[in-house]
């Protein structure tokens, strides 16, 4: 299989901050878990799901024949080791009619305020905190994207059990998963949310996070950032170090493959069952407007298969970067991205490096 490079990826520009609206992939199973096998089996979208790959089962082979890399299939891997499944229970009665600026019923507004099981995906970022001081995977105080300090004004341990502690911890860890605002809307839905990690196949032990809280959320660009917090040591030190090897895998991925390749790669939990991976290619990334000297705000279609249940997973292009989540299909079948962060190389050099 060979996938269609360029040097220079299609950029249009709009004004809008929500260009492209479709059909969201949230899976919905009002008989709860015990019914997501069914919708799996059930698929009308990709019957046998036969161009997604458990993540137990991916090699080489999977990739196109010129990216036959061991470090972008090991990016891959770390990536599924950071995936999780969202379980949303709630409908939040604040869900609004219409997506903003169209006339597309936004998801589930007539089900509002009401109890609706459904399940998206979402992936972790994980910093350390000591005696309040931050650190990222790359063992940096600053934020990759804003630049800002992560620190916080608060020295110990900011969770329920510290709470309510004579003995605080002075170390933790900030658990932020990204999706989609269509799955978790709003401070109502994540109180009813939970996310499974660690869910690569059927016998995978269960690992839940819950008490999670909206830590970012933007309805315009379908983005919505979750946050939970642990002081738990095991739990802690493991993610941490899964993020680590992230940061790692991708920097040197990156660098081989930027402003080069549209090869773009999901992870996610198809009707809500365990982790898949699927890869095609970027097909346009429409530019919203500059967000930063690094990166601009836009949004993005792609081949990439998805299904429902894959609503908020992370999109990686590998000529561009990770800044962007699943939101929806296209009568095309094309999918799209939420409006997320497109590295902008070529600016950012000639700012750092004017002629």
């Amino acid at each position: 299989m060979q996938l269609e490079d360029s040097e220079n990826q299609s950029t249009r520009v709009a004004n809008d901050c929500l260009i492209i609206c479709g059909d969201h992939e949230i899976q919905v199973s009002e008989g709860g878990e015990v019914d997501l096998h069914s919708h799996y089996a059930n698929c009308i979208k990709n019957p046998g799901h036969s161009q997604f790959i458990p993540i137990a089962n991916l090699n080489l082979t999977h990739l196109p024949e010129d990216y036959h890399d061991n470090d972008l299939l090991k990016l891959i891997k770390s990536t599924a080791d950071l995936t999780v499944r969202i379980s949303v229970a709630k409908v939040s009665p604040r869900r609004p009619q219409f997506w903003p600026g169209k006339r597309l019923k936004y998801p589930f507004y007539e089900r509002r305020d009401s109890c609706l099981p459904r399940t998206g995906s979402g992936q972790m970022a994980v910093n350390k905190y000591i005696d309040g001081r931050g650190y990222n995977g790359l063992g940096s105080e600053l934020s990759v994207v804003s630049g800002h300090q992560l620190s916080r004004n608060y020295k110990k341990c900011p969770c329920e059990k510290c709470r309510h502690s004579d003995n605080p911890s002075k170390v933790w860890w900030e658990i932020l998963i990204s999706t989609a605002t269509h799955v978790v809307f709003d401070d109502i839905e994540a109180g009813h949310t939970t996310c499974r990690l660690f869910y690569d196949d059927q016998n995978s032990p269960v690992v839940i996070l819950d008490k999670v809280s909206i830590y970012i959320v933007n309805i315009k660009r379908d983005v919505c950032l979750l946050k939970h917090v642990t002081c738990d040591a095991t739990l802690g030190t493991k993610l941490y170090k899964m993020m680590e090897q992230y940061y790692f895998l991708w920097e040197r991925v990156r660098d081989t493959y930027r402003d080069k390749s549209k090869l773009t790669f999901i992870v996610s939990h198809p009707h809500g069952c365990s982790k898949q991976v699927s890869v095609g290619q970027l097909e346009e990334s429409f530019r919203v407007r500059e967000h930063n000297i690094k990166f601009d705000q836009t949004q993005m279609t792609y081949t990439t298969n998805t299904c429902p249940g894959s609503s908020g997973a992370k999109v990686h292009c590998l000529g561009s970067g990770t800044g962007h989540v699943h939101s929806g299909s296209l009568p095309s079948k094309l999918n799209y991205s939420s409006v997320g962060l497109y590295r902008t190389y070529e600016r950012e050099l000639n700012v750092l490096n004017p002629s």
